[in-house]
């Protein structure tokens, strides 16, 4: 019986799939060691301001009439269409407002440089003249 000589680049090449299964593995390892670190921070030495009252938001697909805007300024203006006004003069346009839209809404745009402890006041303010349904307009 005569056998073949087999040369070296006669043989099929072989596919190891153990080392590219360790490096996925370590991989996905990776991230969700890093994705459970992400969700469970927690801030420490932060006191944040609390608020009496409270209301649910409406339903955004519910059909709501043209809200009413109003502006804070960096120097704690009221500014009712970029004009600024005084809180009683704001008060007066909120409630006619409220009148005239039984469900009508409000949207602060505060700007970012006011202190949250500032917007909050601001937003008890508004809940007792009648401003129970108030957005804060974010970028």
């Amino acid at each position: 019986m005569r056998f073949r000589k087999q040369t070296p680049g006669s043989q099929m090449p072989e596919v190891n799939l153990v080392p590219m299964m360790d490096v996925l593995m370590t991989v996905l390892t990776f991230f969700i060691i890093i994705s459970m670190t992400l969700t469970g921070q927690q801030m420490v030495n932060v006191e944040l301001p609390h608020s009496v009252t409270g209301a649910k938001s409406p339903d955004p697909k519910a059909d709501l009439p043209q809200s009413l805007v109003i502006g804070l300024n960096p120097d704690g203006e009221i500014l009712l269409e970029s004009q600024p006004v005084s809180f009683g003069e704001m008060a007066q346009r909120l409630q006619a407002y409220a009148i005239a839209n039984p469900k009508g809404t409000i949207t602060l745009k505060a700007d970012r440089s006011l202190t949250y402890a500032k917007v909050e006041q601001f937003l008890d303010q508004l809940r007792k003249i009648g401003g129970d349904r108030v957005f804060l307009a974010v970028e």
